[in-house]
């Protein structure tokens, strides 16, 4: 049997002033939304990652303040991903500028506009990361311990 092998990725909630930060793709000819979002890099931390995929995807710096959870998620019988969701708040909401030409814009949406956007959500674990936050589900992002050899 092969072994299970799921994709391992960052992805970050980022609020201020009642609105979240999400980035506009086009995958497979459709327009989809997620949370600044990319995979963990060799040598890299979970939050080493999700910085630079937030700089990468919107061009803004930051430093993620809580961990709102760790999903497992089956996208198909092929793809799996263990995504590791970060929250972030800001005092202002800074323009975004893409520093990734994969991302068409990053953009400053309400709650009610993301829902809006369901069916263009990259996946279900874009709301359910917003709600889990919500919610108020956070972890310390110290928890996650990280060791190079």
């Amino acid at each position: 049997m092969e072994r299970y092998k799921p994709n391992v990725t960052v992805a970050c909630v980022i609020k201020s002033l009642d609105k979240y930060l999400m980035v506009e793709e086009l995958i497979d000819d459709q327009l989809q939304y997620n949370q600044p979002a990319g995979h963990l890099e060799a040598n890299e931390s979970l939050v080493d990652a999700c910085q630079r995929e937030v700089l990468e995807e919107t061009g803004i710096e930051l430093t993620p303040q809580n961990l709102i959870g760790i999903y497992q998620f089956q996208a198909s019988s092929e793809q799996a991903f263990l995504r590791f969701t970060y929250f972030c708040e800001l005092e202002s909401c800074p323009i975004p500028k893409p520093q990734d030409k994969a991302i068409n814009q990053a953009l400053w949406l309400s709650y009610a506009e993301i829902k809006a956007l369901a069916p263009q959500l990259r996946s279900p674990l874009v709301l359910h990361c917003i709600d889990d936050h919500l919610s108020g589900k956070q972890f310390s992002a110290e928890i996650v311990n990280c060791q190079f050899l």
